[in-house]
């Protein structure tokens, strides 16, 4: 009889149970201190600035006054939300803010899979690693260059894309002064911009595919494009449904400075988004509770939306985050 069956074995004895499980923990973590002192840094960063932070949440309920401070503030209730709700602007930021992210997820989502899967049938290394190097060096562009990048290319006077509708016998078109074309811009700078770094995480997962499936799919006579339908597909195919669970909980979610730099009054009606609103009304009006509300409930609609998302994604294919 082993020493965990003697100490159930005993009803006087039940209680040390819990103890022995704990002082097992204890060694185990005793004699790996190491690794969780690697750990310490990260738990530290989270909890003093994601989790800390939670205590001015609080703020969305009053009439914040930084002189009274968050208690002594008066409490307002759901004024600031009431206000946002009732607004002209609402509608139009909610069905910006989606639009923009449900195009990314339609055109931008899929082409980094699809990037990766060719860039990883090619067998010329060099090649290979310029392809890779090119793709991934606008990613590390500050949004202030990509932005000046986009407005040169679609300048309607010199720039090249213009130029070359006028070749084919069009009329200029004014990319960044018209609405109807702020989020085609938008979302296609975002893939020439993201694409490479974002093929990354893919590449890795068909790094990580065991390559007797492909000998085995060979000698079956199987094709390379079966074998990418059969075979690479299925097995990063839980690592794209991650990338899509984090992807769908921040629908409401947007770069503010990329907005905020192609935003004029000419394309406000469809550049108008959330968090460029929540920018302006805290950062530059000052009106901080107003704000506060405003991203809260924004956040409580992304929250809601990665646990509709992961409950979907682990009922249908069986991936999900928790």
């Amino acid at each position: 009889m082993d020493t965990k069956s003697q100490i159930v074995g005993t009803g006087g004895q039940k209680g040390l149970l819990p103890r022995f499980r704990r002082n097992r923990k204890l060694k185990l973590i005793a004699k790996n201190y190491d690794l969780y002192l690697m750990l310490l840094p990260v738990l530290l960063f989270y909890l003093i600035f994601r989790y800390v932070p939670m205590y001015g949440i609080q703020i969305a309920f009053r009439d914040y006054n930084p002189g009274l401070g968050f208690l002594k503030s008066p409490w307002v209730g759901w004024e600031h939300f009431e206000r946002f709700f009732s607004s002209f602007r609402f509608s139009r930021m909610i069905v910006n803010t989606v639009m923009i992210n449900v195009y990314q997820i339609i055109f931008q989502f899929p082409l980094p899979i699809i990037f990766a899967i060719i860039v990883n049938e090619v067998r010329r290394k060099r090649f290979k690693a310029f392809v890779l190097n090119t793709t991934y060096i606008p990613h590390f562009l500050s949004t202030v260059v990509v932005v000046a990048l986009i407005s040169t290319v679609t300048n309607p006077e010199y720039g090249v894309i213009n130029q070359l509708i006028e070749y084919f016998g069009g009329e200029p078109i004014r990319f960044l002064e018209e609405s109807s074309w702020f989020k085609p811009v938008y979302v296609g700078s975002g893939i020439w911009q993201n694409m490479g770094w974002s093929s990354l995480i893919y590449l890795g997962a068909l790094a990580g595919i065991d390559p007797v499936l492909y000998e085995a799919a060979q000698v079956d006579g199987a094709s390379k494009l079966q074998q990418i339908f059969r075979i690479t597909i299925p097995c990063i195919m839980p690592t794209v449904m991650i990338m899509l669970i984090l992807k769908i909980g921040g629908i409401m979610d947007l770069g503010v400075d990329k907005v905020l730099l192609m935003q004029n009054d000419l394309n406000i009606y469809s550049s108008d988004v959330i968090p460029v609103y929540v920018y302006r009304t805290g950062v530059r009006e000052g009106d901080f509770s107003y704000a506060a509300a405003i991203d809260l409930f924004n956040n409580i609609i992304n929250f809601l939306m990665l646990l509709s998302a992961n409950r979907i994604s682990k009922k249908l294919s069986g991936s999900s985050l928790w």
